[in-house]
């Protein structure tokens, strides 16, 4: 009679392993590894980590958690949650270089999606080309309108009626990418700068994980640069 032992190493030989990028199938169950990576606090990183907890991001795990700054409070907020992190720091290289760094450090890790969650970087084309329509980004604005920083001052100082938040495909251009998800937060006339970012980032941690969700479930099709989600 095979020993206990015998059966379990035949049992795990037969496991079916899919991989695409980081996809693998393990007891029926399909992981989807994403990969992260902020430069400030990661409070959209959080909200994602805590969707994966909860079960709205079934059959996602965070892969790792990566930063282009040493101290990063995000980071310390990914090692505290026992998730693996890595810095590499940014400061004196260009972007294609330091892109390639990055690049083989999430590949290391078979990293399928890339969040960015504060991610003070333009991205380079050798990364995009590396994750085809596989980085998403969230933005504080209502995208094409007010890119770049400080988006809330911009809307308020504009008179814009609404702001919110976009979470949208990356391309090597500054919040350019095919927009996935928006939601939109009235512009109050009390409002301030802090005040206007409060009630958009409570709308940011809600689309996105419902957009990283529509992206790993592969419910969506292109129609030239528009994201048609699917039922």
């Amino acid at each position: 009679m095979p020993s206990s032992l015998a059966f379990a190493r035949r049992k795990n030989r037969s496991l079916p392993v899919l991989q695409r990028f980081g996809t693998v199938l393990i007891s029926g169950v399909m992981k989807k590894r994403i990969g992260v990576l902020l430069s400030g606090r990661g409070s959209n990183f959080e909200a994602l980590a805590d969707s994966i907890d909860a079960g709205r991001l079934p059959n996602a795990e965070i892969a790792i958690v990566l930063s282009n700054r040493e101290g990063a409070p995000g980071i310390e907020k990914a090692r505290t949650r026992g998730l693996t992190t890595q810095v590499i720091p940014s400061k004196g290289l260009e972007r294609e270089p330091y892109d390639r760094l990055v690049v083989a450090a999430l590949r290391e890790k078979k990293v399928e999606l890339v969040c960015l969650a504060g991610y003070m970087r333009l991205l380079s084309p050798h990364f995009v080309a590396a994750f085809p329509q596989h980085i998403l980004n969230i933005h504080p604005s209502l995208l094409p309108a007010f890119p770049g920083l400080e988006s809330q001052r911009q809307a308020i100082e504009h008179g814009a009626k609404f702001a919110g938040c976009t979470v949208h495909f990356v391309d090597e251009n500054l919040d350019a990418g095919p927009i996935v998800m928006q939601a939109c937060v009235p512009i109050e006339d009390a409002d301030t700068p802090e005040v206007l970012s409060e009630r958009i980032l409570r709308q940011e941690h809600r689309i996105y994980t419902e957009a990283v969700r529509i992206v790993l479930e592969g419910r969506y099709r292109m129609d030239g640069r528009r994201v048609l989600i699917q039922p």
